[in-house]
């Protein structure tokens, strides 16, 4: 079996020093691709320059760019012109747009950032929107942040009807909310949401949708695993004194597990359908 971490923010300074190791331990546990999102304009060179470099050594590195909802506040439309014509120099380093979304609670705090609420939701929605219009223009697929903001989003997807669709990362939502981005094509991002117990309405939100609209993710180094679960992510230094990263993508295997006991579905046939589903967003 072969795993795909689609979302993985390996450009992270923890992951830099012990990079190499991280990668061939990836390869030993079968994690034979990540795909890096960028977040911001500070980031757009590193991700394209880790995707340069070790694509294929031993992994296959792939990257996305875009800007994500909460590092819009001291940016412009020439930041967003500028995403626009890296992109198109750039693309066949490329397999997507994002991290772009909407956030409803960091509209909530916008006062620290000097904008009411309203204002800094404005500011998310057009970032959204010329995103969503380079995505469509490119053809190329998005990975979208959401947060308090299903029913913002969904009419944007919905104008748009993106040929390439894209993945809603970090799915939490309910069933209705899948359905509602399954029915415009959009694949699920299954993370660490689905190691704590308590989260029984994502949990049986992925128990009842087909296996075709799931993928699997880490967002490392962010969202860990529940303590109730044994990490992975601690392998990274098993050979140095360094202090692990509270997340990394050798925790794939383990949501992989944990999404097997979910859905009941034979291990290597769910292995297989969710490097399809990978393949089907960012690779056709």
């Amino acid at each position: 079996m072969k795993f795909t971490d689609s979302h993985c923010h390996l450009d992270d300074n923890c992951f830099s020093q012990q990079l190499p190791d991280l990668l061939s331990q990836c390869d030993l546990h079968n994690i034979s691709r990540i795909i890096i999102p960028s977040i911001s304009p500070d980031n757009f060179q590193k991700v394209l320059s880790l995707t340069k470099q070790h694509h294929q050594n031993p992994i296959d590195l792939y990257c996305t760019l875009g800007i994500h909802p909460w590092f819009i506040k001291h940016l412009s439309i020439s930041d967003l012109e500028k995403l626009s014509l890296l992109i198109i120099q750039e693309k066949q380093h490329i397999v997507g747009i994002g991290e772009i979304g909407l956030d409803g609670a960091t509209s909530k705090h916008a006062a620290q950032f000097g904008q009411t609420p309203e204002e800094n939701f404005k500011q998310q929605q057009l970032f959204f929107d010329y995103q969503l219009n380079l995505a469509q223009r490119n053809a190329m697929p998005v990975i979208i942040h959401h947060r308090q903001s299903h029913h913002h989003i969904v009419p944007f997807l919905k104008h748009y009807q993106l040929a390439k669709s894209g993945i809603i990362h970090g799915f939490t939502g309910s069933y209705q909310q899948a359905k509602d981005y399954i029915d415009l094509g959009f694949k699920l991002g299954v993370g660490s949401s689905i190691s704590f117990s308590r989260a029984k309405k994502t949990i049986n939100t992925f128990k009842r949708l087909p296996i075709e609209y799931l993928v699997l993710e880490t967002d490392a180094p962010s969202m860990p695993l529940s303590h109730e679960i044994e990490s992975n992510s601690t392998k990274l230094y098993q050979n140095n004194s360094s202090k692990s990263p509270a997340n990394s993508p050798l925790n794939i295997p383990v949501i992989f597990q944990l999404l097997v006991n979910i859905t009941g579905v034979d291990p290597l046939v769910l292995a297989n359908q969710l490097e399809r589903n990978v393949d089907d967003i960012f690779l056709t």
